[in-house]
């Protein structure tokens, strides 16, 4: 090994060194071997799949800087990935963001290009999800088939396209699959992929930053539109008129549009009505849970792509015992290969148990907004249509305030969205809700039996 190439190595190993624990550097740095500096090109050996997995996932901002320090501006990263340590065989995967430049951005917030950057579009598609690694079952057989025909015939084929499911069914991971085939397919499409989130922060950026003329010719300049959880557009009135009149310019034009949500467009609340009924133009699929079956081979999927050997017996103990979603899935595999590392014990059925247990443990209720409205409006016998009326009526009052009550205790949402959701009201009237609530419930004991029933319904789900 080229001295020089090491002595800038342990450079880097000792920058490293100095911005993470040093349990995490023993665990994840330590073991790297640098193999080859050329054409200003660093390859780097670790010993997993998994391993390079989580070092992109979670460090590598800390990389691209370090290097940029050390090795030079422009300095690109290759990983050496180890798959058969008794024959020594590797693979070489580079980096999804090539280039080390050094700037500390996590790529969260890309700025937009605009007008003269227009030819030079990041699609910010997650390239690692494609349909050959997404793996088929009966709950997602028809949303698959869709995306793979509007792949192949974007603008064409289900326009607008609408994949709704619960949250870990594998919906971010179809509609990237959609984007990286029109890439292949079509190079010359602009394709582009976006959280809602994302795209509600740079709207709100170009009105402030006065450019918003630059933001509505960059988004209408886009072949396929991809929006990644749009039912987060709910409430945010000024963002929904922005997109509306994206959406009407790229649909009129024979652009793709590609949306998914948590829910279907007929039960999205605190969208406006004339976005609800374009999302019905094209196609709605929905993506169900996984059976037993497909969760079995996403298991084995995901620990063969990791290099990873697990008993069968421990496979289906986890799909048994697993079933909300694909991520917690993935979740305990990445659980269990980090005890083996960092204990240097075989996978084995014991451990399966534990980790299983300790996630049943801390796992959160996955309970939405409908399901507490539906508890709600079912026990005091009251029409769930009726709390978004203007009615002051006690009944439906005291429906509505329980409801907000709930929502604030259960979900992870501002009380401005709880409002839109609940009745169209304001944050105001959430916090009021929430105080007349606990009050009542305190002073109350017939009242405090009932909110005890429901907030029992709740989570027994």
């Amino acid at each position: 090994m080229n001295s020089s190439l090491t002595t800038k190595w342990n450079k880097c190993l000792e920058i490293i060194s100095d911005n993470v624990p040093e349990a995490v550097f023993t665990t994840w740095f330590a073991d790297i071997k640098p193999l080859r500096y050329e054409d200003n090109t660093l390859t780097i050996q670790v010993k997993s799949n998994f391993v390079y997995e989580f070092l992109e996932g979670n460090f590598v901002d800390l990389l691209r800087s370090t290097l940029f320090k050390v090795m030079g501006n422009g300095t690109q990263l290759m990983y050496s990935v180890l798959t058969d340590k008794d024959n020594n065989l590797s693979m070489e995967v580079s980096t999804e963001n090539t280039s080390c430049r050094g700037t500390g951005n996590s790529g969260n917030s890309t700025p937009m290009p605009m007008q003269e950057a227009v030819q030079e579009l990041d699609s910010m598609l997650i390239n690692r999800y494609t349909f050959e690694n997404y793996v088929e079952g009966i709950s997602n057989r028809l949303s698959r088939s869709v995306a793979a025909s509007v792949a192949e015939r974007p603008g064409r084929a289900f326009n607008p396209l609408f994949i709704h499911g619960s949250s870990g069914v594998g919906k971010t991971h179809l509609v990237n699959a959609i984007g990286v085939k029109i890439k292949e397919l079509h190079p010359e499409l602009r394709v582009l992929y976006v959280s809602a989130h994302l795209f509600q922060v740079q709207y709100t950026d170009s009105i402030l930053q006065k450019n918003f003329n630059d933001f509505m010719r960059f988004y209408q300049s886009i072949d396929v539109l991809i929006i990644d959880d749009i039912q987060e557009f709910a409430g945010l009135q000024k963002t929904q008129n922005a997109f509306f009149h994206i959406f009407n310019h790229l649909h009129l034009n024979g652009k793709q549009l590609i949306m998914t949500s948590d829910r279907s467009p007929a039960q999205l609340q605190g969208m406006e009505e004339r976005l609800i009924t374009r999302f019905k133009w094209g196609m709605t699929a929905e993506i169900e849970k996984p059976d037993l079956e497909l969760r079995k081979n996403i298991l084995r999927c995901k620990v063969h792509k990791d290099g990873l050997k697990f008993p069968e017996e421990v496979i289906s103990y986890i799909a048994e015992h697993v079933n909300a979603s694909i991520r917690d899935l993935e979740g305990i595999v990445v659980s269990l290969m980090a005890h083996s590392t960092i204990n240097n014990a075989d996978i084995d059925l014991s451990l399966a148990r534990r980790i299983v247990g300790d996630f049943s443990d801390y796992e959160k209720k996955s309970i939405t907004i409908d399901d507490i409205i539906k508890k709600v409006t079912d026990y005091y016998g009251v029409e769930v249509e009726a709390i978004n009326t203007r009615s002051r009526k006690r009944e439906i009052v005291l429906v509505r305030q329980v409801s907000m009550f709930l929502a604030n205790k259960y979900l992870d949402m501002s009380t401005t969205k709880i409002g839109q959701y609940i009745g169209k009201r304001d944050h105001a009237t959430v916090l009021h809700a929430c105080k007349t609530i606990t009050n009542l419930a305190e002073t109350d004991k017939q009242f405090r039996c009932e909110l005890n029933e429901i907030d029992l319904s709740l989570q027994s789900l």
